[in-house]
């Protein structure tokens, strides 16, 4: 890493819950590349004061997360059509003050749905209704998955999400099952009241065929070790985040990193 100067570009990120992930893999990659860049993590105590600092100060880009993906949308200046189909951010760029809102989510879902080979003929699940399940249910839908539930507690948000794509929508888990079981709540997710705990019951995961955790912290969750451990396939929030945090470095930099670093650059975000 170059030692701190006044020409340093300074990248952050936004979040109830910050973790070293976005931090080192970002880092990793200015370093390995010789970008005079530099990437900090902050849990904001005001969004708005926030971003008026990203603009103000010249911040080049911005990733957000939970639970700050549709609160932004107010605060920018311009949505990407990757963030305006689904009404949620996770990243911003700024170009001379002027701020742009992207969805990387979306994309980095869909990769990993073809890298998978996951059937488009599999019924889902996806227990969530925030930004995030937004960008699960918009990818699935347009990479044709037609049979779907949305499982949120909020209904006005639950229903309104499963309309949007033709899915059903249900209050809870309960007895449902599908092929594809995709977690988007905070549930398994390290630091949080529910760490230790799965969105799914042993009998949903058991006769599931995939399943889906987005958290990525930590990379085997609970729900990740659960289905593991009964042969289930599984897709990994880790994996989420690193294709997803390969487009931001992309959008940041203008430089597209090769699977290798990318590889490299997620073990790295992973040390203890």
């Amino acid at each position: 890493m170059p030692i701190l100067n006044k020409d340093m570009t300074l990248c952050i990120s936004l979040s109830a819950r910050p973790s070293n992930l976005g931090t080192r893999f970002h880092n990793y990659l200015y370093e390995e590349l010789g970008l005079n860049y530099i990437y900090k993590a902050f849990a904001p105590s005001n969004l708005a004061d926030a971003i008026a600092g990203v603009r103000g100060l010249g911040i080049r880009g911005c990733a957000v997360s939970m639970p700050y993906k549709e609160d932004v949308i107010a605060l920018i200046d311009a949505m990407d059509a990757s963030a305006s189909a689904i009404d949620s951010v996770n990243t911003i760029v700024n170009d001379d003050g002027h701020l742009t809102a992207y969805n990387t989510d979306y994309s980095a879902v869909q990769r990993l749905l073809g890298e998978h080979d996951v059937p488009r003929a599999y019924s889902v699940i996806v227990h969530g209704s925030g930004g995030m399940a937004k960008a699960v249910a918009a990818a699935l839908h347009d990479a044709g998955f037609a049979q779907g539930t949305i499982v949120a507690r909020n209904e006005v948000t639950g229903r309104a999400l499963a309309a949007l794509y033709g899915y059903d929508w249900a209050p809870t888990v309960g007895a449902l099952t599908a092929d594809l079981i995709v977690n988007v709540t905070p549930v398994g997710m390290a630091g949080g009241a529910e760490a230790d705990q799965t969105s799914f019951s042993t009998s949903t995961i058991a006769g599931a065929s995939v399943v889906f955790d987005v958290v990525a912290s930590p990379a085997e969750t609970p729900l990740i070790l659960a289905a593991r451990a009964v042969g289930k396939p599984v897709i990994t929030g880790a994996e989420v985040v690193a294709l997803q945090a390969e487009e931001q470095f992309y959008l940041y930099t203008g430089i597209r990193p090769t699977p290798d670093q990318v590889r490299r650059a997620s073990a790295f975000s992973r040390l203890p």
